[in-house]
């Protein structure tokens, strides 16, 4: 199997600096990587603010988060960053500006580099096509908060070796990870199966069957979900939501999968949930209060 000693996070939003944590704290230098230069310090913090949290809680020692935080560093372009062994693409969920990215690195890359996508729901045999290394290519799907969640969805595009494939498992389980299989299919298994679940969720607040409130507690009481699935919306990102939703929609062509015209319209608004202050929730308060 290629050996991964370094790993390179392109993306250094909620996802990408997540997986930059997890990576880090299993051991690998890891090197960051934002278009956006304000957002890699910002992800230097919060993985920082999110570390110390685990020291707490007595999860991981002091030693241990300095080293992992030691481990992390800015890479100040693209071509710095396709120095790494592995390199993660973890962009915003659109398949065009993903192939950007993957097309910008390519010239840079190593010869025996290997290429990830941790998209959520877009092929990954469509995204190897805009690489020179298909077979080099895979999907590494790890689930919000990265750092805490235990699952890593594997995906192989039809192009991707069994060496790609067998290097994938071992780096994702040297994290304390348990790994997936999944098929090559629009949203995988995770999504293929939850996000539906919260457009319907959306569909019955959307209808007057129940409101905010009561479809949360509904779901978390009568189901035992851990989080309601609008409160989980909110999480994940509307946005989020919405994308895979239309990857669903477009890739499937049934319409169980259209989304929620509710959906549609508060990504419109730019109620994106947690991240932008406002979605089912409004969490301006110091509790999150049901917007409907």
């Amino acid at each position: 199997m290629t050996t991964i000693r370094s790993v390179a996070i392109i993306g250094a939003g909620q996802m990408g600096a997540g997986i930059a944590q997890a990576v880090a704290v299993g051991g690998y230098q890891v090197l960051l990587y934002d278009a956006a230069a304000d957002r890699v310090p910002q992800a230097q913090a919060a993985i920082a603010a999110s570390l110390a949290r685990q020291v707490d809680r007595g999860l991981v020692d002091q030693a241990a988060a300095d080293a992992a935080l030691s481990r992390i560093v800015p890479a100040s372009s693209p071509a710095a960053a396709a120095r790494a062994d592995l390199v993660i693409e973890a962009a915003v969920e659109d398949e065009a500006v993903k192939k950007s990215i993957l097309a910008e690195l390519v010239p840079h890359l190593g010869p025996h580099t290997l290429l990830a996508s941790n998209t959520s729901s877009i092929s990954i045999t469509r995204l190897a096509s805009a690489t020179d290394r298909p077979d080099r290519f895979i999907g590494l799907h790890f689930m919000k908060p990265a750092p805490v969640m235990k699952l890593v969805e594997i995906v192989r595009g039809i192009a991707t070796s069994a060496d790609t494939y067998e290097t994938a498992v071992a780096f994702a389980e040297s994290l304390g990870k348990t790994t997936t299989n999944s098929e090559d299919f629009p949203a995988f298994i995770v999504n293929r199966i939850l996000v539906p679940m919260i457009n319907e969720a959306i569909y019955t607040l959307y209808e007057g069957v129940g409101n905010v409130a009561s479809i949360d507690k509904a779901l978390k009481l009568g189901a035992n979900h851990p989080m309601g699935p609008l409160e989980l919306a909110d999480f994940m990102g509307l946005d989020v939501v919405l994308a895979i939703m239309n990857v669903l929609h477009e890739g499937l062509a049934d319409t169980k999968y259209r989304p929620c015209p509710l959906l549609v319209k508060y990504v419109e608004a730019g109620w994106l949930g947690r991240k932008s202050g406002r979605g089912f929730y409004d969490y301006s308060g110091d509790t999150p209060a049901p917007t409907r």
